[in-house]
């Protein structure tokens, strides 16, 4: 009598346990992109940000992703560095970076560039959490040399740390009037959207293999 009345009980509780399950595998993947004012959405509303246009384009496609706009204007790479912890919180499984526009802009050292990038993905993977990197190009008036030191950061820390590299992060954007706001350096709603549609494809490939790591 009591191994039916166990049965019966476990039977009843079956589909509970079945909701919990799918509930958990329904959960959105916990993103967030750590970066400057490129990423934040300097001048445009929050739902134009890069952020939340890339939420939406993956969402489009089925992708189910809750994406954290952690980009601050005006930030560099060390200053991504030193409010990390706090910018990625717990529970956070994929970090897109995108730092050092500010840095080329300054001049700083790309020593000092590499350092602090190199920190921010170190300390991500300590805590188990995938990486993607956006690279930056240094703007042609910092000259040659130095163009050269500060374009080979991000292929050489993405080849170091295995980590995904979206070479760079304005492409099809950068000096083109029509996509960038007054300051000329700042996408527009549309020149985000561009920005979107280029990287969706690396960024899906991404997601891809943290789906197979938790599956």
């Amino acid at each position: 009598m009591h191994i039916v009345v166990l049965i019966v009980a476990m039977m009843t509780m079956l589909p509970a346990f079945a909701q919990t399950a799918v509930q958990s595998e329904a959960k959105p993947i916990k993103m967030v992109v750590l970066g400057d004012s490129l990423s934040a959405g300097l001048g445009l509303p929050g739902p134009a940000a890069f952020p939340a246009r890339l939420q939406k384009a993956l969402k489009d496609k089925g992708i189910d992703v809750d994406i954290a706009n952690a980009g601050v204007s005006g930030d560099t790479a060390s200053g991504g560095r030193d409010r990390l912890d706090w910018s990625v919180p717990q529970g956070t499984r994929a970090v897109i970076v995108e730092l050092g526009a500010n840095d080329a802009l300054r001049g700083i050292d790309p020593k000092i560039t590499r350092q602090a990038l190199s920190d921010i993905v170190s300390r991500l993977k300590t805590r188990g959490i995938a990486v993607m990197l956006c690279g930056m190009l240094a703007p042609p008036n910092d000259g040659r040399d130095y163009a050269q030191r500060f374009d080979a950061i991000y292929p050489e820390l993405a080849k170091s740390f295995d980590v995904p590299l979206y070479p760079f992060f304005l492409k099809g954007v950068a000096a083109d009037p029509k996509l960038n706001q007054a300051d000329g350096i700042h996408p527009t709603a549309e020149g985000v959207d561009i920005i979107v549609k280029n990287i969706l494809p690396t960024v899906e490939a991404f997601l891809g293999t943290i789906g197979a790591q938790h599956s």
